[in-house]
């Protein structure tokens, strides 16, 4: 089964040469080449993966990626950025993106990105175990994205659901920050560590108070989930 991805880019030369080589690789590639024509796909058509320059006419790629997470929380976006500054990648990541590259960027660099997400997602991997939790006042259905409390049920991206799976797999328990990164990240670095940071605000946002969990910080090593 072709994995079906959204490629917004308008550098022609470049989105030329970017499309080539997926539909090489055997992925099937939509090309948008500014954001208004993206919005209208989005909304359209289901895709497995989604490829957002920042820089867009007409609508930028984080307010694309706005528009993506109110309609799926679990597709992958990952960003491409002319941009160096953290505050933009940061900012990226917040919105709900899972990943950027900078630009110029290799092929090989974001087809191997695009291949670790899609193994973490239903279009290569359907069956999944089926790993539930109960911890506090919440259950978390990490096959499914879902985490519920007495309250409500939110939708998590993937990045989020792999990230508390690793805590709460670990609960109660102090975890370096290098252990989690290599775990959920696959490495160990200055950047991941402020994407850590994020996702872990995002998390302790989700729990809010009263419900019996709690995400501690432990100064200068890591973190613990208590429960």
């Amino acid at each position: 089964m072709k994995a079906k991805i959204l490629y917004v880019e308008d550098d022609e030369s470049l989105s030329f040469v970017t499309r080539d080589n997926l539909q090489l690789q055997g992925y099937e590639v939509a090309h948008c080449s500014n954001g208004r024509d993206a919005s209208e796909r989005i909304h359209k058509d289901n895709f497995d993966l989604f490829i957002l320059d920042v820089m867009l006419p007409e609508i930028d790629g984080f307010a694309l990626a706005e528009q993506i997470r109110l309609k799926n929380q679990e597709v992958p976006i990952i960003f491409l950025t002319a941009k160096s500054l953290k505050e933009d990648k940061l900012h990226g990541l917040k919105i709900g993106g899972d990943d950027y590259i900078l630009k110029p960027f290799s092929i090989e660099e974001l087809i191997l990105k695009i291949e670790i997400f899609l193994k973490r997602s239903k279009i290569v991997q359907p069956v999944k175990v089926d790993n539930n939790y109960t911890f506090g006042n919440f259950t978390f259905e990490y096959s499914n994205l879902l985490l519920r409390s007495t309250a409500q049920s939110r939708q998590l991206t993937q990045r989020e659901a792999e990230l508390l799976k690793f805590l709460v797999d670990h609960k109660n328990k102090i975890l370096k920050r290098s252990q989690i990164l290599e775990a959920v990240w696959g490495e160990d670095d200055y950047f991941l560590g402020r994407s850590l940071d994020v996702f872990i605000s995002r998390l302790r946002k989700y729990f809010g108070e009263g419900e019996g969990v709690s995400i501690e910080n432990i100064h200068g090593v890591g973190f613990r989930l208590k429960a």
